[in-house]
């Protein structure tokens, strides 16, 4: 099975979070969710990326990277919208990944460098999410699609950023269910 290391969003490591964590662990994968916000949780993606903003996107890049130091090489990197920074980076720069994993966000690959040969992606957003279809993530998943060997970029129906946090209003079940499946599909063949 899979080893994942899966950073959250802006609103902190929620308890919808975990639940997706703990579904990715039923089906036998490994998953670790550390906390880039030091056990801080907001009630709003602007405070949460005020927060971010106040503590500064280099040290929450280097948060995620000082989680990954304590594990395995051969890791999925996963991040859901703010955690998409560090999952990227470390899927980018780190030797030995297996896969990544976006949800919501995706960063240009020449931030980071470029994008590692061999190394599956998927990315998931929702096709009227007004931040990821606005504020440059499809494109960056576009060239990111068209740049890697084997990427794939699902657009949901939809508006809302946070879709797969059965905690949050945004939730929408039926694009987390076919996101699941795909995940968890997507896992099975990172082994």
């Amino acid at each position: 099975m899979a080893e994942v290391l899966l950073f959250h969003h802006a609103l902190g490591l929620t308890e919808g979070l975990r639940l997706f964590a703990n579904e990715l662990r039923q089906a036998g994968h490994t998953v670790h969710t550390p906390g880039l916000f030091e056990g801080r949780t907001f009630d709003s993606i602007e405070a949460g990326v005020a927060y971010a903003d106040e503590v500064g996107w280099d040290e929450i890049i280097a948060r995620g990277e000082r989680a990954a130091h304590a594990l395995t090489n051969e890791l999925v990197y996963a991040g859901f919208s703010l955690g998409v920074m560090p999952a990227q980076k470390l899927a980018q720069n780190r030797a030995g990944a297996k896969g990544a994993l976006f949800f919501y966000s995706c960063v240009p690959v020449a931030e980071f460098g470029g994008w590692p040969a061999g190394v599956p992606v998927q990315i998931h957003g929702m096709d009227a999410d007004p931040i990821f279809m606005k504020e440059g993530d499809v494109e960056a998943a576009r060239e990111l699609v068209e740049s890697a060997d084997a990427a794939e970029l699902f657009l949901y129906p939809g508006d809302q950023h946070n879709f797969a946090d059965p905690c949050l209003p945004s939730y929408d079940t039926a694009a987390t269910k076919l996101l699941t499946r795909r995940v968890l599909e997507f896992l099975a063949r990172c082994q």
